[in-house]
This record gives structure tokens, C-alpha cells and sequence, in this order.
């Protein structure tokens, strides 16, 4: 599967914007998809997750509340929906695809689960501007 991330721009803090992650060559359906950011200078942090099956989600603590991932199974697509930005939101956003049976949450709480992607995206630049 093939991930295209899109959506970024600039913002001032407080304010929204929604991040597409669109697949080609395969149906998102059977593959947990997340959704990471990495900061200048910081290592890749996982932000949020949704599974394949029953649609379970997870998110990390710094942006629960704030953000929200959805998936659209008619558009091929899986959006991540961010509110009350903030400077330190500022980051590449990038979204993965992993086996369907992986725990979303494990793969948030555990930054080495990432070698187990199948796919990632180009990243989408977000910058927060206070």
C-alpha cells in the first residue's frame, strides 16, 4: 500500500487543521494505521492510531482532547483532526500502515513498533506559530 500525507500549512496557535492520509494500490481496511510527528531535533513520536477492525483508537497523551483520527473507508482515507494547536505541535506529521492485528496502542506506547510499519507517507510539515 502506498501512503500520501497531506493537509500541513501554517497555523496560529489555537487554531485547526485537518491531515489526510490517502492510500493507493491497496484498500486502508485491513491495516492499523497511525499517525507520527517528528520535531527538529527529537526523535519520531507516535501521535494517534486507529485499528482496521473495530475501529478502536488511541492517542497520546500530550494531544488527547485536541486531536481526533477518523477514518473515511469510502475515500480510502484516514484524517486526523487537530484543535487548540499549539507551538509545540510543530512538526513533519507522517502516516504508517501496519498488519491489522497489531495493538494501536502498543504501537504509540512503544517507539521500536515503528520498524514494523508495512508503508509510511512523505511527511506534511505543521507549524503553530504563537
Amino acid at each position: 500500500v502506498q501512503l500520501q500525507a497531506s493537509g500541513g500549512g501554517l497555523v496560529e496557535a489555537g487554531g485547526s487543521l485537518r491531515l489526510s492520509c490517502t492510500a493507493s494500490g491497496s484498500t486502508l481496511d485491513a491495516y492499523t494505521i497511525g499517525w507520527f510527528r517528528q520535531a527538529p531535533g527529537k526523535g519520531r513520536e507516535g501521535v494517534s492510531t486507529i485499528s482496521d477492525s473495530d475501529g478502536s483508537t488511541y492517542y497520546a497523551e500530550s494531544v488527547k482532547g485536541r486531536f481526533t483520527i477518523s477514518r473515511n473507508r469510502a475515500e480510502n482515507t484516514v484524517y486526523l483532526q487537530m484543535n487548540s494547536l499549539r507551538p509545540e505541535d510543530t512538526a513533519d506529521y507522517y502516516c504508517a500502515a501496519f498488519p491489522g492485528h497489531y495493538h494501536g496502542g502498543s504501537i504509540i506506547a512503544r517507539p521500536s513498533l515503528q520498524t514494523l510499519a508495512l508503508s509510511w507517507g512523505k511527511g506534511t510539515l505543521v507549524t503553530v506559530s504563537s
